[in-house]
């Protein structure tokens, strides 16, 4: 696997700084039901507010359910379906709207389902595994195509498996994002100290 570590201004934990989006899919290796398993169960110990759970999960094994894994794969925007044809597994993380003890607006729902979907990907990277979230799908089509609820919203489609060589994406615009070098904005435009806009120490 190609190392592609943060460069960060001090020392964080190696998973977070091991973790980042590829799109070049190894198509001959599966993804184990015990890695599947172990994905889930980190998503499912994500915290959210009152310990509500709010996020549901829909899994697409390529292996297991090619049908099901090509429906997911058809929502896809154009731009992700250039690279993701050799994805194994595919997640869509879905937020509810409401608690379910009281049926009253959560509006930290999709918040929670964010560390959620955070939490399946480090412990892709934990398993030797990559990942990457996508926000370009129909949720028109997706809601038709699974018959989600009203009142979850699909908030991103994640690709798994195994990684492969930046040379094997066939389309020239993908492969060069995937070689571009990684970067983050300055902390000083993006964290604040006391208050809005001011610079944190």
């Amino acid at each position: 696997m190609e190392q592609r570590k943060a460069i960060t201004s001090v020392p964080i934990n190696d998973l977070a700084a091991r973790r980042w989006s590829p799109r070049a899919f190894d198509a001959t290796r599966v993804v184990t039901r015990g890695q599947m398993m172990a994905l889930i169960e980190a998503a499912r110990w994500a915290p959210s507010c009152n310990g509500a759970e709010p996020w549901r999960f829909l899994c697409w094994n390529r292996t297991d359910d090619a049908v099901g894994w090509q429906q997911a794969f058809d929502c896809l925007s154009e731009g992700n379906r250039k690279w993701c044809k050799n994805v194994p597994l595919l997640f869509l993380s879905c937020a509810g709207a409401t608690f379910e003890h009281n049926g009253q607006p959560n509006r930290w729902a999709q918040y929670d389902t964010g560390m959620a979907a955070l939490s399946l990907t480090l412990e892709a990277v934990a398993q030797g595994l990559i990942a990457h979230q996508m926000g370009g799908f129909d949720i028109a089509r997706v809601r038709s195509a699974f018959a989600i609820p009203a009142d979850f919203m699909p908030m991103a489609m994640i690709a798994v498996g195994h990684q492969a060589a930046a040379e094997t994406i066939e389309d020239e615009e993908v492969r060069q994002k995937e070689l571009k070098a990684r970067a983050r904005k300055p902390v000083a435009e993006r964290f604040y100290g006391g208050s809005w806009g001011r610079t944190a120490d």
